[in-house]
């Protein structure tokens, strides 16, 4: 059997990472606790670039524009949808969910998904280094695991 060990070294990785404007306050402290991650692992800080949107509906787009540009290794998304009441909940979160995961099908370039859908404020504050943790530090671990993984799955049979 062959294993294929998780390697969580950042070190010489380029990363784009693309995070939603709308509710600012929980994005900046998603991209806060994933650069310094990303960094702790080693990758520079040249190599990090930032792409904001608007909103989460537009994180797709902007993720798909950065991995086709071939400049990236891996993506990370983040942002933060919270429930309302009405359906257009529903509809962002399928959308954001949708159309990263036709991202990586469709270019190959990982992308570790941290866009948070929570029921309320409360919810979300805690993902954002509340007693839940940060969960854009658990996505850029899972993007510097899936650039390597990647890299070693795409290597022709019988290399190293």
């Amino acid at each position: 059997m062959r294993c294929y060990p998780a390697r969580r070294e950042g070190r010489g990785l380029r990363v784009g990472i693309v995070v939603s404007r709308f509710n600012h306050l929980l994005s900046v402290r998603l991209l806060e606790g994933c650069a310094a991650t990303l960094r702790e692992r080693g990758c520079a800080e040249e190599d990090l670039h930032v792409a904001w949107v608007p909103g989460a509906f537009e994180i797709p787009l902007a993720a798909r524009a950065m991995a086709r540009s071939g400049r990236y290794d891996v993506l990370v998304t983040l942002g933060s949808v919270i429930r309302g009441g009405t359906p257009h909940f529903d509809y962002v979160c399928r959308g954001v969910t949708d159309g990263v995961r036709q991202v990586m099908l469709e270019t190959g370039v990982p992308v570790a998904f941290g866009v948070l859908t929570t029921d309320d404020v409360d919810q979300a504050l805690e993902r954002t280094g509340g007693a839940a943790g940060n969960k854009g530090a658990e996505a850029a671990l899972a993007a510097v695991e899936m650039a390597h993984l990647v890299q070693v799955l795409d290597r022709p049979a019988g290399t190293a």
